[in-house]
């Protein structure tokens, strides 16, 4: 079985899923999986297979996940105005896209299945907010998506009224937009983003999920406008896995785990990462995409030398990104115990 890169358009361009093109392309490929056989892969199909690795379920995805699924039930008669939401906030390369992106290819597939055979569907749009955007900017992303062709003499109301539209005529249900927190309700054009953003969603009949970094420190939730948002939206914190607690090495123990199985390098023991799980966590702090990329490339590397395993002398001489190096070289912080966690999250 060869492992086939979907994620570029038919003529070998790359199409983001910010397209309608790009996010069709994302739903179809199938996700990479550890069950596959990779018996007749040959080397280049395993650096590819690497390349897109496996995509592990979090605490924080499953409880996305879970939050998700009841508030469009919440949402599915709802005819007023007044749509709740959620807000998905963490640090960056905590799996926030990510979360975004498998979630919505869950609930595009099984709306496909239930609506076998129909063309004339769009369950899901995927949109990212532009840095420094205006509403026009804004919505222009979402006739961009649509593959609706915007004129620079058509104004900010003409592409609203054909996005709404088409996005409810495709029976669009969750609409997901990336980034949120570059929308700074300070300024006069965030503020009036966010006002599009807040019109579009009683124009359309759809669930709103926004992800973005630190969203609940940003611009965003504070003000007349962001106590309105506040007061429809839930806040989700994904944030980087801690280690503390039995429970939580053990969750953390899981991801590896998971991430290990999926790994395809003749020469590796089984077991060998799932030993190293306190190394694993300590220089990526608990970051999920940290861990990812650092096993990727591994993995990559490990094949190209030849030895086909990875040990703890080869993760240690990768150079992760310049956050987790640096928070490597930081003092421990001390573990919290059972009052003081029980007192942080009183205070969230």
């Amino acid at each position: 079985m060869a492992v086939e890169d979907k994620v570029t358009g038919s003529g070998g361009g790359f199409a983001p899923v910010s397209t309608w093109e790009g996010w069709q392309q994302y739903v179809d490929s199938a996700p990479a999986t550890p069950e596959v056989d990779d018996s007749c892969w040959d080397r280049e199909q395993r650096l590819d297979y690497h390349s897109r690795f496996v995509v592990v379920s979090t605490p924080a995805m499953e409880k996305v996940s879970t939050q998700l699924q009841r508030m469009l039930l919440i949402n599915r008669r709802q005819h007023g105005t007044a749509r709740r939401g959620l807000v998905v906030s963490g640090p960056p390369s905590t799996g926030k896209t990510t979360t975004l992106m498998e979630l919505g290819r869950i609930f595009e597939l099984a709306d496909r299945r239930r609506h076998p055979g129909v063309q004339d569907r769009l369950p899901v749009a995927f949109v990212s907010v532009p840095p420094a955007s205006t509403p026009k900017m804004l919505v222009s992303e979402f006739a961009r998506f649509l593959g609706i062709p915007v004129l620079q003499r058509t104004n900010q109301a003409g592409i609203t009224d054909s996005v709404c539209a088409a996005l409810c005529e495709l029976r669009t249900q969750l609409v997901l937009v990336d980034d949120i927190h570059l929308l700074d309700t300070r300024t006069r054009s965030g503020a009036e983003t966010s006002d599009q953003i807040k019109h579009l969603g009683e124009r359309i009949a759809a669930t709103f999920v926004y992800a973005g970094v630190e969203v609940h420190e940003s611009p965003l939730l504070t003000g007349p406008r962001g106590q309105q948002l506040a007061g429809r939206f839930k806040l989700l914190h994904n944030d980087p896995l801690p280690y503390g607690t039995t429970a939580q090495r053990q969750a953390w123990g899981e991801v590896v785990a998971g991430l290990e199985n999926a790994l395809r390098l003749r020469g590796h023991r089984a077991g060998t990462l799932a030993r190293q799980a306190a190394y694993l966590h300590r220089r990526t702090a608990g970051v999920i995409g940290s861990l990812s990329h650092l096993l990727r490339e591994a993995a990559v590397t490990a094949i190209l030398d030849g030895t086909e395993s990875i040990t703890k002398s080869l993760l240690a001489e990768i150079e992760l990104d310049i956050r987790a190096e640096q928070q490597l070289l930081a003092p421990p912080l001390p573990v919290p115990g059972p009052r003081t966690a029980k007192r942080t999250r009183a205070a969230r």
